[in-house]
């Protein structure tokens, strides 16, 4: 819902921009002055939030089934999807000894909206992983990210 909400917001901005740069001048020699613009809506304020993705078992990395495997692949798509469309900024595999879990962090406006992508997950929508949702200041990050 968001995300339509969001879509439907960035069409809104987009043709008032357009409308305001098809406005037409005055007439030659009147004095009269466009009207000012309405201030355009703002848009969310975007936040920064830390996904954990638990794995079912300590071991997952070594021992996963075939099915957990394509499982996992499906998971690795749909953050690969969510990377290129800016929303995931980072992640991966940490790969400690005591068990490897998985890390992202994403942008979004609300707790609510980053629940839904971590809730959006192949592997936590199958029950195979569990994902815990933070809110996270990234304080370092090459500049244009």
């Amino acid at each position: 819902m968001n995300k339509v909400i969001g879509v439907f917001l960035a069409a809104l901005f987009v043709a008032a921009a357009g409308a305001r740069a098809q406005a037409p001048a005055p007439a030659p020699g009147t004095d009269a002055k466009p009207a000012p613009a309405a201030p355009a809506p703002s848009a969310p304020v975007m936040k920064t939030w830390f996904l954990r993705l638990i794995p079912p078992r300590p071991t997952f990395d070594k021992d996963m089934t075939d099915a957990e495997g394509a499982l996992m692949e499906q998971h690795f798509l749909y953050w690969k999807a969510q990377f290129d469309k800016g929303v995931c900024v980072f992640g991966g595999p940490v790969l400690d000894p005591r068990g490897v879990y998985g890390v992202l962090a994403i942008r979004a406006a609300t707790e609510e909206e980053a629940r839904a992508l971590a809730d959006g997950d192949p592997t936590v929508k199958a029950g195979l992983n569990k994902m815990e949702v933070a809110e996270m200041k990234i304080a370092f990050l090459p500049s244009g990210k």
